[in-house]
């Protein structure tokens, strides 16, 4: 799946790639917002009809340049997660982009009426991006993850955002997001 926007696309991940999915993880400057996976939980993810796991390319010669994943793509309830999202470089739309690939993969393509994430409430900057592309706060699930920040221990809490079928039809009719 390509975004007409910003040079980026999505293509499967394959068990080669793992190892990149896995360094780009346990980068120092992502660590802090996500629970890495082990990789035999990636090699399942790759391999189980439910997940959907891809690697994310951009720029003019489509670099890797990160990877999502997507759980419950076969939900009969159609509720469908982005269980992960983890970019390189940070702070050139990239994330925004890949956000907006994946809603319109989500609502278009696997027929979700709910697509819905958590979120660590110490990341501002994606708090801040799935509230401007539409996903509503639902609620908290209050110091839920330990977190090891510097040598510092404690918890964070992870906050749920969701975006309903009804409400991305909403913003499509407004012109808000790209039909394509």
């Amino acid at each position: 799946m390509t975004s007409p926007d910003l040079r980026l696309r999505l293509r499967p991940t394959m068990l080669s790639d793992l190892d990149f999915v896995i360094s780009v993880e346990t980068d120092a400057r992502n660590l802090p917002f996500i629970t890495p996976w082990e990789r035999t939980q990636h090699e399942a993810a790759v391999r189980i009809p439910d997940f959907r796991h891809f690697i994310v390319e951009a720029g003019a010669e489509y670099e890797r340049a990160g990877f999502v994943i997507l759980q419950g793509c076969r939900n009969p309830q159609r509720s469908v997660e982005l269980k992960r999202i983890v970019l390189q470089p940070k702070g050139h739309g990239l994330g925004r982009a890949c956000v907006q690939l994946l809603k319109r993969m989500a609502f278009r393509d696997l027929h979700a009426h709910r697509f819905w994430l958590d979120v660590k409430s110490l990341n501002i900057r994606a708090l801040q991006l799935y509230a401007s592309e539409g996903f509503v706060e639902e609620g908290r699930l209050r110091e839920s993850v330990r977190i090891s920040i510097d040598g510092a221990d404690g918890y964070d809490s992870l906050i749920v955002m969701s975006m309903l079928d009804r409400e991305y039809q909403a913003r499509l009719a407004m012109g808000v997001e790209a039909a394509a």
